[in-house]
């Protein structure tokens, strides 16, 4: 019966993520579209979420203040903040504003295979298409680029679920930017898909010289939130772009910092500590599908067959590969002889900050890919 419960709450927890991030992405196209601020939005979000997060750090990992005195540790939680959060989700925002919700993150779920291809480029990872694990992930990765390449390049036939004259007026505004700026868009999704690769080989980097990970979400936060702020009004200082008021982007910020960031890292985390690293990746693709479908139903989006089909290449290819890897991290925990727990800190370093990604994952990090001989 106990097990019952925790596998339930497990399974409860990781929804929540979803819906959360989901929810994010359907609000911050709405308000983008309304003309709202990028980098304004990435300010103030980040101020939330550094709030949300402060008191963790402070209970769980007090009396660490003396680890920040070294220039290597600022440099990299500099480096942290402006790969991950100022430039990867800047190019996401812009790009959500010229494409659609569901466009962007199938986008998103191709970032664990721009992290596999740029690590074999490098020679951080090898793959090893004689093992059977290296064999699923190859298809896997090869599937979800033909996905993404499916989604882009063919419309095909559209389908409408509509609900209202104002659902209506929604579909023609969306649809209008879907054609102007198609192209636009997805240069920008495709910049971003490798900020956020090369963000999680700087957080490899960051977790082995500062692994307190409240302290490292916090921080991150606080100083993406002053580069966003620099950069945002740089491109527009106006007083009316940086003011706020009761609105649906007040709600927006408070929604996406407190739920989409702060308490999406701790639900994370918490699966993580009870069912391994590998368990949350399996609930991200959930994403792409409560996305596509909020967006059909709340802004009269046009669900489209090139989509659907590149949506289906994308979510097989993406769980046939993070199940090969998944394979790959469980030979490696056995092989090194090392218990679950450095792997939880390290793939909860990889989920904390870039919650608007659905699909970071362990697998998204360089984890030893030298020890993985046997499997």
């Amino acid at each position: 019966m106990k097990i019952e419960k925790e596998w339930f709450k497990c399974v409860v927890s990781m929804l929540l993520v979803q819906v959360f991030a989901s929810g994010m992405q359907i609000l911050s196209r709405v308000i983008l579209m309304e003309g709202t601020s990028i980098f304004a939005l990435i300010a103030y979000r980040h101020v939330v979420a550094a709030v949300c997060v402060a008191p963790f750090a402070f209970y769980f990992e007090r009396g660490r203040a003396k680890k920040f005195r070294s220039c290597s540790i600022w440099f990299w939680l500099f480096l942290n903040a402006s790969v991950g959060i100022t430039l990867a989700m800047g190019l996401f925002y812009y790009g959500l504003r010229d494409t659609s919700a569901t466009y962007a993150v199938n986008f998103l779920s191709l970032v664990p295979i721009f992290t596999f291809i740029i690590s074999i480029i490098f020679r951080m990872e090898r793959v090893r298409l004689e093992r059977w694990t290296g064999k699923i992930k190859t298809c896997g990765a090869i599937m979800c680029v033909g996905g993404a390449l499916t989604s882009g390049l063919y419309k095909g036939k559209e389908f409408y679920i509509d609900i209202g004259q104002s659902g209506h007026h929604n579909h023609t505004v969306t649809v209008e930017a879907y054609k102007t700026n198609m192209l636009r868009g997805t240069l920008f999704l495709v910049g971003s898909c490798f900020s956020y690769t090369a963000w999680f080989i700087v957080q490899v980097k960051l977790l082995e010289i500062f692994p307190f990970k409240y302290w490292g979400t916090m921080l991150t936060c606080i100083i993406a939130s002053v580069q966003a702020t620099i950069v945002g009004l740089c491109l527009d200082c106006r007083k009316v772009t940086w003011s706020l008021k009761w609105n649906l982007q007040l709600m927006t910020i408070i929604y996406s910092g407190a739920l989409a960031s702060a308490a999406t890292f701790c639900l994370i985390y918490w699966a993580i500590a009870i069912k391994g690293p590998a368990y949350p990746t399996m609930f991200n693709p959930l994403t792409l599908i409560f996305v596509a479908i909020s967006e059909a139903i709340l802004l009269g989006e046009p669900i489209r067959l090139g989509i659907l089909l590149g949506m289906v290449l994308i979510l097989m290819g993406l769980y046939s590969f993070l199940w090969g890897k998944g394979k790959e991290i469980e030979c490696l925990v056995g092989a090194s002889g090392e218990g679950s727990t450095s792997m939880a800190t390290e793939s909860a370093g990889v989920h904390s900050t870039a919650i608007v990604v659905p699909t970071l994952s362990p697998s998204n990090g360089v984890l030893g890919v030298e020890k993985i001989e046997r499997c």
